[in-house]
């Protein structure tokens, strides 16, 4: 089960749309924006902040997929689309602009339920591997400051490598530093110095 969600949806038929606006308040979640094409969905999402977009793929003036697109562009939001089409170029375009689940209409609540349940737990997955694929490059240039900074110290210092971070660590921890702050001071003196 998933936590009550708001959802914009969009769909150029008023039937569809009145679909979602009757069956996803059912299942518990609240319906932020409803839209009649592409363009209406960015627009309201970016004004509803939501956390799920439910959307058909061909609409006027910008297709369901383009407006996904964009709208994560400004911040991440899970997809799930709802088509009466299941043409293979459509679902290849679908796994390539990182919609997470494909729902052919007639849509019954079993299966938007299912697949609501199952796009949030892969977004959240997904946004897990973001953030440690962040904090996995951080740390990596972190360590190449402190190195950098190491080198820094053995060379001005004529000191081994060991002695050279003892000294970095002794400093970061007078000056109430972390030792990857006593390295970019450090680095960005030495480069002020050879300019």
């Amino acid at each position: 089960m998933v936590r009550p969600l708001k959802i914009a949806v969009a769909d150029d038929e008023p039937d569809m749309r009145d679909y979602f606006a009757t069956v996803l308040p059912r299942m518990g979640h609240e319906v932020v924006a409803v839209a009649r094409n592409g363009e209406e969905l960015i627009e309201r999402s970016l004004a509803t902040r939501p956390d799920l977009l439910i959307l058909d793929i061909k609409m006027p003036e910008v297709d369901g997929l383009q407006a996904a697109a964009r709208i994560s562009e400004q911040e991440p939001v899970p997809a799930i689309v709802v088509s009466a089409y299941h043409d293979p170029e459509l679902v290849e375009r679908a796994t390539r602009d990182h919609i997470l689940a494909y729902l052919v209409k007639p849509v019954k609540q079993a299966d938007l339920e299912a697949a609501i349940i199952i796009a949030m737990r892969r977004f959240e997955q997904f946004q897990e591997l973001r953030r440690e694929t962040t904090n996995l490059r951080q740390a990596l240039d972190d360590r190449k400051l402190i190195e950098r900074a190491k080198g820094i110290v053995m060379n001005r210092a004529g000191v081994d490598e060991q002695e050279a971070f003892r000294r970095l660590q002794k400093l970061a921890s007078s000056k109430n530093l972390k030792l990857v702050e006593v390295a970019r001071l450090m680095v960005a003196a030495d480069e002020a110095i050879r300019e």
